[in-house]
């Protein structure tokens, strides 16, 4: 997904030691101390794992080119799991998925879209954006507590949400100190899961 090399760690409760390169301090700036990148079996880190995640990010797709299928099982440990290992109020988890179909205005075919529907009923609110120059999809999932907090009683649309998300993009980049801008990926294909 592009992260630093330098934010790897082997097992969960170890710090990285790496020092980063010349190219993950120009590419990461100062956000590269913040991250840990742990390379393990995502269902057992998580259902083992005691500490409370801002922000999880999941790339995991097999050999063949699959998302297993035990990392969007609704009834699952996985998923139960993650949903108790995110902050309550602003908890996120971010999934890379391969695009399965060429139609739409995101190419979404029913693969996806049920990997989607899965994160959504889980954690209560999602939306897809699309990586055109990898024909990948991001799916954004939450628990939706901090945004149900902010809208009690008012159902959440497309434009409502997208509205918030460009709003906040420049304070997110400022509080992080980003070297990318957030708005053109917001800008892009915007896809509320339902």
């Amino acid at each position: 997904m592009g992260f630093p090399s330098s934010a790897a760690v082997e097992q969960l409760e170890q710090a990285s030691t790496s020092q980063p390169s010349d190219s993950d301090k120009f590419l990461w700036g100062k956000l590269h101390n913040q991250l840990q990148l742990y390379r393990s079996d995502a269902e057992n880190f998580i259902i083992h794992s005691s500490k409370m995640y801002d922000l999880i990010f999941i790339d995991a797709y097999d050999g063949d080119d699959i998302f297993p299928r035990k990392l969007w099982d609704s009834n699952g440990p996985f998923l139960q799991s993650l949903q108790r290992r995110l902050h309550p109020v602003h908890g996120t988890v971010v999934v890379n998925l391969h695009a399965d179909s060429d139609g739409g205005v995101l190419p979404m075919g029913k693969y996806v879209t049920q990997v989607c529907r899965a994160y959504k009923e889980s954690l209560g609110f999602a939306f897809i954006i699309s990586v055109p120059w990898l024909c990948n999809l991001t799916l954004v999932a939450s628990n939706g507590v901090g945004l149900g907090r902010v809208h009690q009683g008012i159902s959440l649309s497309r434009d409502l949400v997208l509205s918030a998300l460009l709003s906040k993009s420049n304070m997110v980049e400022s509080l992080l100190d980003l070297p990318f801008s957030c708005l053109q990926y917001i800008k892009r294909d915007f896809e509320l899961v339902v």
